[in-house]
């Protein structure tokens, strides 16, 4: 891919922090507290809730699903984890807080100096995107996993990333295909430039078609594009993901499945423009997971958007119904069909598409 192409020749794949092993009683669920974002109020500059993610894991200890003894601790994404995906130029032009306040759309960070942007805001989101990295390979190797973070569908290699489908094809044995199923309320287009001529990923996205990002390139990515229109209730929507959920997976039946489960399509969501209540967010997860399952293809969730606060007792409510309906859980651990032995080593098969 083109993204990539200031990092061509910079050696094979490298060796990652992120691949440790897991004991077996610990439940594929992976989640730092680093992942919150807290400094000084400026995080309530932007309408995303920066410690959602806290919040959930809350929820699911007071319901007694989990304890910090039987999830996995995320570990953050280095430098050279980062560039299997991400440009040099890229990296270095977060070193400047004006970039970072750009992205990230809080602009008091320009006045910041760097090592405060990096530790309070850029080393959450790294965190986050090793612990994508880690439920990547937690899914094939148990066959389902969820980051309770994650999920940053706008970045792409110049820009940001589609960090967890490049590992997977870097390092775990027998995943040659991936089908992105993309359900957050916007288009995302930026694993979709990464991906545009790849033909390992196929990509679903169903996105209300009025609002950000409206990228007319990126869309020659998807592989089967669902546009929603302002308001588009549960009977409707629920209909559309059930179909194509299901028509994504009988036209091409990937080795692993990346599900984005945005919660900005909630009704009310300031920026989604969607108009789905919390029943049919729990409903649409189960839709999918079920999918999977059916078919025996190991699912990775991500949270991704969500800019209301009751978003992560939604979010909890749902990985508690996926217990509830036996689609997740200790007893549904080993189901995948793929091979799940990471490589051996910094010389294996990957190599050539570390630059891609």
């Amino acid at each position: 891919m083109s993204c990539k192409k200031d990092n061509e020749g910079e050696g094979g794949p490298h060796h990652t922090e992120l691949y440790g092993s897991t004991p077996k009683t610990s439940l594929p669920i992976v989640y730092h507290s680093d992942y919150n974002i807290t400094f000084m109020g400026l995080e309530k500059l932007h309408p995303f809730d920066a410690g959602k993610w806290g919040k959930v894991i809350h929820f699911l200890k007071e319901e007694q699903f989990i304890t910090d003894e039987n999830i996995v601790e995320a570990r953050e994404a280095s430098e050279q984890d980062l560039l299997v995906t991400h440009t040099k130029r890229y990296l270095n032009r977060l070193k400047w807080s004006l970039v970072v306040a750009t992205i990230t759309e809080i602009p008091p960070l320009i006045f910041l100096p760097n090592f405060l942007v990096q530790r309070k805001v850029l080393k959450p989101l790294r965190t986050q995107t090793g612990g994508t990295i880690m439920a990547g390979k937690l899914a094939v190797e148990r066959g389902w996993a969820i980051n309770v973070g994650g999920g940053f569908h706008h970045c792409s290699g110049d820009r940001g990333g589609s960090f967890c489908a490049y590992f997977l094809f870097e390092r775990v044995e027998g995943i040659s295909t991936a089908t992105i199923i993309d359900l957050d309320a916007h288009q995302g287009n930026g694993h979709e430039r990464d991906f545009l001529d790849d033909q390992r990923v196929f990509i679903m996205d169903m996105y209300n078609r009025h609002i950000y990002p409206r990228d007319a390139y990126a869309k020659r990515a998807i592989k089967r594009r669902v546009e929603l229109d302002w308001g588009t209730e549960d009977s409707e929507y629920l209909q559309k993901v059930e179909l194509h959920c299901d028509g994504a997976l009988n036209e091409v039946r990937p080795d692993v499945i990346v599900y984005n489960a945005g919660t900005d399509i909630l009704d009310g969501d300031p920026l989604g423009g969607l108009s789905i209540s919390p029943h049919g967010i729990v409903k649409r997860d189960e839709l999918v997971f079920r999918a999977a399952r059916r078919r025996g293809i190991p699912i990775l969730m991500v949270t991704s958007g969500g800019y209301q606060k009751k978003t992560a007792r939604i979010i909890a409510d749902s990985i508690l119904n996926l217990h509830h309906q036996g689609l997740i859980g200790p007893e549904r651990e080993g189901l995948s069909s793929a091979a799940t032995s990471p490589t051996s080593g910094p010389g294996s098969s990957g190599s050539a598409l570390t630059a891609i």
